[in-house]
């Protein structure tokens, strides 16, 4: 190579530093003046000569770059050589960074660092709204366990997060499953979505994902809990929450449930655990939405649930513990048909005809639950025990298992023709 091809090239590597230089400050400039992520997002997307959308933790869109709303439409969508990247803060992801060039890639290194950048400005400014979820999270886990029983206490750190408790309260339970794999905080994204809901009904609604000190039997989960004030607005506001989710998520089943409406605060406790039961009577029967009035005899539990859970747990384990473990062991469906004997009063013909089932496979079912409860299905008392049990087991939050019948003579559920036809 020649001294002349030498300096050329060398020329060419200090301009394109100084153009990669100039593409960082440009991104740095906007992040130190204070300006915002928006233009944060521009200066990104002119250091990438792409195409950007910012989005936080739980998808939801921050700050937009893009040419048009159909080329946002395309980024947001991962269509046309979009690509996205990670944004992480110290191994703590913090939201995601879409981008489309609109010529060459980026390189490796200069995208590494906009990110970075970026990361660190979306970190900065959900700083104050991490700073609320905490506060409004260690509140509403402090009303509910009873560490803060006060009646002015409770209206003032209400008043401090934005929320008037002086007349009162309800309290709602948010569930949400999704139906497959999830990367990411989804349920960041459930209590934002949820939390949206709930006040477009009532401005003053506290939302968070709180940890309650009883743990549920899959284990330590947080609830999604949510404070409506008043004690008009609760039932608005279910719906409202429960529309905006499955109108803004896809892929997941939801269940909301309600308490009655507390008229003091103090006693908002007691709605949390009534929100609670409603929330594991609904999850167990499948059920959208469902408040503490119509949880019928459900009720009539509450106070072993609240005041004494380890007695109804003990119960459970004397009635229907054995069948909810023969289930999960063989695969069958003794504790599902046990409930729709008993919807079905007693009758093993519509038990049958409900389970798609012949009802001599029934009938075998119905002894193996009397051989392992030594519960009779056909005494008053067997019924009544077997039934009260079923409902510590949905008030517990057990969820029991599910699957196809292996059990003999049944063939998975199903009889062979000439069996149904003696």
């Amino acid at each position: 190579m020649s001294a002349s091809q030498k300096r050329t090239g060398a020329a060419a590597r200090r301009s394109e530093a100084r153009g990669f230089l100039d593409a960082l400050d440009e991104v740095s400039e906007a992040v130190e003046s204070g300006a915002g992520l928006p233009a944060v997002a521009r200066a990104a997307g002119s250091a990438l000569d792409a195409s950007v959308i910012v989005l936080d933790s739980s998808s939801s869109v921050l700050a937009v770059a893009c040419a048009s709303p159909d080329d946002e439409l395309v980024v947001m969508r991962g269509e046309s050589g979009s690509e996205s990247v990670e944004l992480r803060v110290a191994d703590a992801p913090v939201g995601q960074l879409r981008y489309r060039p609109r010529g060459a890639p980026p390189e490796a290194s200069l995208l590494r660092l906009v990110t970075n950048l970026i990361g660190l400005e979306l970190d900065r400014t959900k700083a104050p709204e991490r700073a609320t979820e905490a506060a409004v999270s260690d509140f509403l886990s402090d009303l509910l366990e009873r560490r803060v029983t006060d009646r002015e206490n409770i209206i003032a750190r209400a008043e401090e997060l934005g929320c008037d408790l002086r007349d009162g309260g309800s309290v709602a339970i948010v569930r949400a499953r999704p139906q497959q794999p999830e990367e990411g905080d989804w349920r960041a994204r459930v209590l934002t979505v949820a939390e949206r809901g709930a006040r477009a009904v009532e401005r003053g609604s506290l939302a968070a994902l709180t940890e309650l000190a009883e743990p549920r039997p899959t284990g330590l989960e947080r609830e999604l809990v949510i404070v409506v004030p008043g004690t008009e607005l609760g039932g608005r506001a279910v719906e409202a929450v429960l529309r905006e989710l499955e109108a803004g998520i896809d892929n997941y089943t939801f269940t909301v449930a309600l308490s009655r409406p507390a008229a003091d605060p103090a006693d908002l406790h007691r709605a949390g655990a009534e929100a609670l039961l409603a929330a594991n009577v609904a999850e167990a029967r499948g059920m959208r939405l469902l408040s503490f009035e119509e949880t019928g005899a459900y009720r009539l539990l509450l106070p072993a649930m609240s005041e004494d859970p380890t007695e109804l747990r003990r119960f459970h384990d004397e009635t229907v513990a054995p069948l909810v473990a023969y289930d999960d062991q063989y695969e069958t469906e003794l504790v599902r048909t046990l409930e729709s004997f008993l919807d079905a009063d007693g009758n093993v013909a519509k038990t049958a005809e409900k389970l798609f089932t012949h009802r001599h496979t029934i009938r075998y079912r119905l002894d193996r639950v009397r051989e392992l409860t030594g519960l009779d299905v056909s005494s008053t008392d067997g019924r009544e025990r077997l039934s009260l049990g079923l409902k510590a087991m949905r008030v517990l939050g057990i969820v029991p298992p599910g699957g196809p019948a292996y059990e003999r003579g049944a063939e998975a559920g199903r009889v062979p023709k000439e069996a149904k036809d003696r």
